[in-house]
């Protein structure tokens, strides 16, 4: 799979292609995905994905928090696994919001020579988000590719989306975020520095620095399985502000306990898989009780994560 993030880079002479965000690539971009390269590969050409970071409504609405379930690298990365051939991240700014859907199709089309394109029922880009699929069908009568629209796709009674997905996650659904993406939430960051706090308590932590863009998760105490330089170990894993110790945290710290395992893990990248919800963050009166109620977590986390 390759990844770019320049169009001007990119010179095919033919593809099949699909437009959209795909934040968490969950089970209803596999939808998409899944015919797509079903028929790229019967073509026999790429099969590419147009995404966008920035997210446009982050853009549109001039805003900036945690929001993404999935970065540029890691997105493009799961696409491949689906068997993508090629992803294009294409920077989103206003300007691009306000190009005409004719302009950004003629662009894209010089430089991917596709044939077929499929988009969502609820997809529309360009300028006042004239570029429905009705329009784009339009457009393709002057550059010959022929429209895919696909349906909703639905959920145990819900319609699957990033949007729906996120909400999950801030309140804590970490198994039914796990269902609608296909896979269980993950995220990854560096090991960096501590107050070495956990050490002293018999349960040492690795404190992870996570790029401020990735969502956050409700805090709480997590059973997590923890990947590191291409070994896994099981994790009780906690997101919180430290409300026992009176710390004034402006952002939650994530910090996790790596089970059975020993050694200095500084520098090194650590990718949290979550795997269930143990309990909220608690304040304890004194430190023993804390201390009591970790081993309980430790014991829980053992059980879930041996299944």
């Amino acid at each position: 799979m390759q990844h770019f993030y320049d169009l001007k880079k990119i010179s095919l002479e033919g593809s099949l292609v699909t437009i959209g965000s795909f934040d968490g690539v969950h089970i209803g971009h596999m939808q998409i995905i899944h015919s797509l390269v079903n028929q790229a590969r019967q073509a026999g050409i790429p099969a590419v994905v147009v995404t966008f970071h920035p997210h446009p409504q982050l853009v549109l609405n001039n805003e900036s928090r945690p929001y993404y379930l999935t970065m540029p690298e890691k997105r493009a990365q799961l696409l491949g696994e689906l068997g993508i051939d090629l992803v294009l991240t294409y920077p989103f700014t206003l300007e691009t919001s306000q190009m005409n859907p004719e302009d950004f199709i003629s662009q894209l089309h010089e430089h991917l020579k596709f044939s077929e394109l499929w988009v969502g029922h609820d997809f529309a880009l360009g300028k006042d988000r004239r570029g429905t699929p009705s329009h784009l069908r339009d457009i393709g009568q002057v550059y010959k590719y022929k429209v895919h629209e696909i349906p909703a796709y639905s959920h145990e009674g819900e319609l699957v989306s990033s949007s729906l997905i996120r909400s999950k996650i801030r309140s804590g659904q970490i198994r039914k975020a796990a269902q609608l993406l296909g896979r269980s939430f993950e995220i990854g960051g560096e090991v960096i520095m501590g107050e070495k706090r956990g050490k002293s308590l018999g349960f040492a932590t690795s404190n992870l620095d996570v790029d401020p863009e990735v969502i956050n998760i409700k805090p709480g105490v997590y059973a997590c399985r923890a990947i590191v330089s291409g070994k896994t170990y099981s994790a009780v894993t906690n997101i919180g502000y430290r409300p026992t110790f009176g710390e004034d945290l402006q952002a939650p710290r994530i910090e996790a306990h790596l089970l059975d395992f020993s050694g200095d893990l500084y520098g090194n990248w650590i990718d949290l898989v979550f795997i269930d919800r143990l309990r909220d963050e608690m304040k304890f009166s004194q430190v023993s009780d804390l201390v009591e109620q970790i081993s309980s977590d430790v014991e829980q986390a053992r059980e879930i994560l041996a299944n």
